[in-house]
């Protein structure tokens, strides 16, 4: 259900207003509130467990809010379902790789245009002129993100074949290929060294600066957070305790508290 009522700024792409979302009597999620602008890169920070992928899940519809609602592109919902927000361009990449482990690179990316196809079965079992012209289309824009990515070499390698930070890109690639406004990224360098970090780094800088998407992403590498981001939420325990510029986050005391201290 949606509504046009109480539109946020033409700048800002999305906004929460006072989410809220528990299992089984916990609280996950406590009347969070925060907007993102139109093309910044966009960072959660917070300890294990303070609500992050919670959040994620709220915005491309996998959970629903208790309560509050969101705001995306000039619309309010109270859920926005996992098929509606691919449509209306959110992508989304998972903190554990979900991907085709058998299948080939381009496959996989290719599996991100799944929930764009018009065509029907029938028209793509008997290759009609239809199916035929988005498989087309399909395929051009695969390569043009494996180009992107730098991933051409790889495009006929099974993903389960790569090191991790490539199959990490690859499910960049995947999100990315479906040409979101809105991208949201789940620990895009968990488990990375310094130099995969410092790659991913870049390409996300890329595709926020040269294809002007917008990223909300989550990530714990503090040095990565305040050289790539422009705005920073910090969640503690389901709660707000932070938000500004890196430099802003980096001096409040409650974020040094709640996670920057126990970097320290």
């Amino acid at each position: 259900m949606t509504h046009e009522l109480n539109a946020a700024p033409p700048d800002v792409i999305l906004e929460v207003r006072d989410i809220s979302l528990s299992f089984l009597g916990v609280q996950a999620l406590t009347q969070l509130s925060f907007a993102v602008r139109r093309g910044e890169i966009c960072a959660l920070i917070g300890p294990n467990g303070a609500g992050k992928s919670s959040l994620l899940n709220v915005l491309n519809g996998v959970y629903t809010p208790d309560s509050g609602e969101i705001h995306y592109e000039n619309e309010h919902f109270r859920r926005l379902h996992p098929f509606a927000a691919a449509k209306r361009g959110i992508g989304r990449t998972f903190q554990n790789n979900a991907l085709f482990k058998k299948m080939s690179v381009r496959d996989n990316v290719l599996a991100g245009l799944s929930r764009h196809s018009h065509a029907t079965f029938l028209e793509q079992a008997l290759r009609l002129p239809r199916a035929r012209r988005e498989a087309a289309d399909f395929l051009a824009r695969s390569e043009a993100v494996l180009e992107f990515l730098e991933l051409q070499t790889y495009r006929h390698t099974p993903v389960g074949n790569l090191p991790y930070g490539v199959q990490k890109r690859v499910e960049l690639g995947r999100a990315l290929v479906s040409s979101p406004r809105l991208l949201l990224l789940d620990e895009p360098m968990a488990g990375m060294n310094a130099d995969e970090k410092q790659e991913m780094s870049r390409f996300i800088a890329d595709i926020n600066r040269d294809l002007g998407v917008t990223v909300v992403l989550i990530e714990h590498d503090v040095g990565v957070i305040m050289s790539l981001s422009d705005h920073v939420v910090v969640l503690d325990y389901g709660r707000k305790v932070g938000d500004g510029t890196p430099a802003e986050v980096q001096d409040n005391p409650e974020v040094i508290a709640a996670y920057l201290g126990t970097v320290h």
